[in-house]
């Protein structure tokens, strides 16, 4: 297995800031975010020659660049105009992915408040239509695009994302694991989230936290994170919360998997919780390889 840093970790830095980071704490490769408005990012229109020379400072620092990470998620909306402007935005971070050498990309399971409903399938129905479009334009360009186990998505539990890929059935589309995502949610736990989704999920994020109560309820008005009033959790260093992340990569491995784990710090979303990436990341990295080197 091999661990990489997400810039969801590193809002401070520069994203060539954050790559050399990366490479001076020990870790394998770079998550990296395409998104406006976030320093340690992407644009979501970044010239070739950007893309290039990103490309070359990777390789120079010897790392790999394993996935982007978009926040496209209209994929489901029933306005057809909503969703061709999601899919043209994807389609522009295919073709990223291609030229850094990114064989996965994050997707959101389309966008789906918790009291949604879709009694006649027709959200379903376009997110699975417009997933497998999708899915075919990432073929051509040698990239899987993978959905997460996330919130406020159509695939929030581990049953629904496997539902949700098996419905879309196409070979570039998978599952990104999360087991952190899962817990907070209140679905399911490792034990049952792994053989659910194995055959599909196809990289890993790593997170850590711990509950602030005994109200585990969750709730969240946005989709990528929930407001400071909404948490019910505080984000930790991976090995320093409630997850076992020993015993979930030993089960992991026990069922072959060998990819990535890109740790999903989340110091964007929540600095007062976390230290800088330079002291978290680096211990959370350290307590992986730890594991890593254990496992039976």
């Amino acid at each position: 297995m091999k661990i990489a840093g997400h810039t969801m970790g590193t809002p401070e830095y520069s994203l060539e800031d954050a790559l050399r980071l990366f490479k001076k704490i020990g870790l394998d490769g770079a998550e990296i975010i395409v998104q406006d408005g976030y320093r340690c990012a992407l644009e979501e229109k970044t010239s070739t020659d950007t893309l290039r020379e990103l490309s070359r400072l990777a390789k120079d620092l010897s790392l790999e660049i394993p996935c982007l990470t978009p926040y496209f998620s209209r994929f489901n909306d029933l306005d057809e105009g909503i969703r061709e402007k999601e899919i043209e935005g994807m389609c522009k971070v295919i073709t990223y992915a291609e030229i850094l050498g990114a064989k996965y990309i994050r997707l959101y399971g389309g966008n789906f408040g918790q009291d949604e409903r879709d009694e006649d399938g027709k959200k379903r129905g376009c997110l699975v239509e417009s997933l497998r479009f999708l899915g075919e334009i990432a073929k051509k360009h040698g990239v899987s695009l993978v959905l997460e186990n996330h919130f406020n998505t159509m695939t929030v539990s581990a049953r629904e994302s496997v539902d949700i890929s098996y419905a879309i059935n196409h070979p570039s589309v998978g599952i990104l694991y999360d087991q952190a995502n899962l817990t907070f949610t209140g679905n399911e736990e490792y034990e049952t989230a792994i053989p659910l989704q194995f055959d599909k999920s196809w990289y890993v994020h790593v997170k850590d936290f711990v509950f602030r109560g005994n109200d585990h309820t969750f709730s969240s008005s946005d989709v990528s994170h929930p407001q400071e009033e909404e948490r019910k959790v505080v984000t930790r260093i991976v090995g320093e919360g409630i997850l076992d992340w020993p015993a979930i990569l030993q089960m992991l491995k026990d069922r072959g998997y060998s990819g990535w784990l890109s740790l999903e710090y989340e110091r964007r979303w929540h600095p007062q919780d976390i230290p800088d990436a330079s002291l978290g990341m680096k211990q959370s990295a350290a307590f992986l390889r730890k594991i890593i080197r254990d496992l039976k």
